[in-house]
């Protein structure tokens, strides 16, 4: 059974700028996951995830390398089924017209396709017709400061500009869950922090329920309301720190000079009991 860690003067549960009465957007009971082929041993990624995330949550998971983290991802996406065990989306079943926008480590934007066009590719999909897509999109990307690259095509663009334009991609067709799969793996640390700071802030203001996946404790610990740590494959929830930083400073760079932030650090790494080449067994 997985514990719950604050630290003194954390915001437990903190209710600034979050619905009092939160309700349940995504909860996992029990989840399990082995892949099996015919021939081969099978291997358990996932012996048992049980987490619920409520509305306007941001909450990070962390874990060692390779503990099975994506493909929690890809069951919350129906992507990939269970072995065993619940996941409900608002209290239904995700595969039965869940809407839920995916941001992975790579922007993934169309070179063939302009901004516009990336950032209207699921309002297409949808159906929504070319004026009104359009409108939208020119919308969004004059509020996030993009307007003037509308017409340009992705190359042009800098890689946290491409992030940006991702982000919009996934927010305009008004997705109920937001799963971020280290989105910033791929910039440098200025840009990183940058980008840190508006997506949360982005994510806050459309009132958006988000779950990300990243190596970097700091990232989590900064962005986060909780943290979720994860175990060696086949992976469990370890600990589930309450941390609220962001929320309650209103910034993610103040939320890295509170002292607590790095007692969550030293507490969470000693969790993810990594061994380094050279240090104690």
């Amino acid at each position: 059974m997985n514990s719950t860690v604050s630290f003194p003067g954390s915001f437990v549960e903190s209710t600034i700028g979050m619905p009092q009465f939160r309700q349940s957007v995504i909860t996992l009971d029990g989840v399990k996951k082995t892949f099996s082929s015919p021939g081969v041993e099978s291997i358990e990624v996932i012996e048992d995830i049980t987490l619920d995330i409520k509305q306007e949550e941001f909450v990070s998971i962390v874990g060692p390398s390779g503990c099975g983290k994506s493909t929690m991802f890809n069951i919350i996406a129906s992507l990939l089924e269970p072995s065993d065990g619940s996941i409900t989306l608002h209290g239904s079943d995700p595969s039965c017209g869940a809407r839920i926008g995916y941001m992975l480590q790579r922007d993934l934007l169309f070179p063939w396709r302009t901004i516009i066009d990336n950032v209207c590719l699921g309002l297409e999909i949808q159906g929504v017709r070319k004026a009104r897509r359009y409108e939208m999109a020119r919308d969004q990307l004059a509020r996030y400061g993009l307007a003037d690259f509308a017409d340009q095509y992705p190359h042009t663009l800098s890689g946290g500009m491409r992030q940006r334009v991702a982000l919009i991609r996934t927010l305009i067709t008004d997705p109920d869950l937001i799963l971020l799969d280290e989105p910033f793996s791929a910039l440098d640390y200025q840009t990183r922090l940058v980008l840190e700071e508006e997506i949360v802030s982005i994510l806050k203001e459309h009132h958006k329920t988000v779950v990300l996946i990243t190596h970097d404790i700091g990232e989590a610990i900064a962005m986060s309301d909780r943290v979720a740590v994860m175990t060696q494959r086949p992976t469990s929830v370890k600990k589930i720190y309450d941390v609220g930083l962001s929320r309650e400073h209103g910034s993610c760079l103040k939320a890295r000079s509170d002292a607590r932030y790095q007692q969550f650090f030293d507490s969470i790494w000693e969790d993810l009991d990594i061994q380094i080449a050279g240090g104690a067994a």
